[in-house]
């Protein structure tokens, strides 16, 4: 397969998953409230109205697809999972950052303005994937593994502080 083939295959797998994870985080939004706040559905589900909980709507969809990904595109990049990695920091550094930085300046936050950031951030995050695994670097085990602990420890961190969230404000 030609690298202008390569491009395109990976390109169209992240606009589907750019859609589709747009369309999953809405909907988990909501979910946890769907279910009678059933515990099981708050680990994948925004469970109350913070910074936090907000980050699942971009990260499950993300992971779910960097996952289903592997089985479709990773043979034709050179970093997939590390690409992928990256991807999913970069939206959830987005949101914190644009989230925290307009409503420091505002004193208050929007609702159009917190779904925009929500959307551009996974935009954000898969075209950051997209950029990366375009590029001609290759990974390495180390790079692999790292990557996979860093994903890992990110499912706990979600896992955990949706029972037991500190006191920060992100949390709140």
């Amino acid at each position: 397969m030609g690298w202008d083939m390569k491009n395109k295959k990976i390109l169209n797998y992240q606009i589907i998953a750019i859609i589709i994870s747009i369309i999953v985080g809405t909907l988990l939004h909501f979910t946890f409230e769907w279910s009678g706040k059933n515990g099981i559905i708050g680990i994948f589900s925004a469970t109350n109205e913070s910074v936090w909980e907000h980050l699942k709507l971009s990260f499950y969809p993300m992971l779910i697809f960097a996952i289903i990904g592997c089985f479709i595109i990773k043979k034709i990049s050179n970093n997939y999972i590390e690409a992928q990695t990256i991807g999913i920091f970069a939206s959830i550094l987005y949101t914190i950052t644009i989230f925290y930085t307009y409503t420091g300046i505002l004193g208050t936050n929007f609702l159009i303005i917190d779904i925009l950031i929500f959307i551009l951030s996974i935009i954000f995050g898969e075209y950051i994937a997209y950029k990366l695994m375009t590029t001609e670097s290759q990974s390495t085990k180390l790079s692999k593994i790292l990557s996979i602990l860093i994903l890992i420890f990110f499912l706990i961190c979600f896992i955990v502080f949706t029972f037991h969230a500190p006191n920060v404000n992100l949390f709140k």
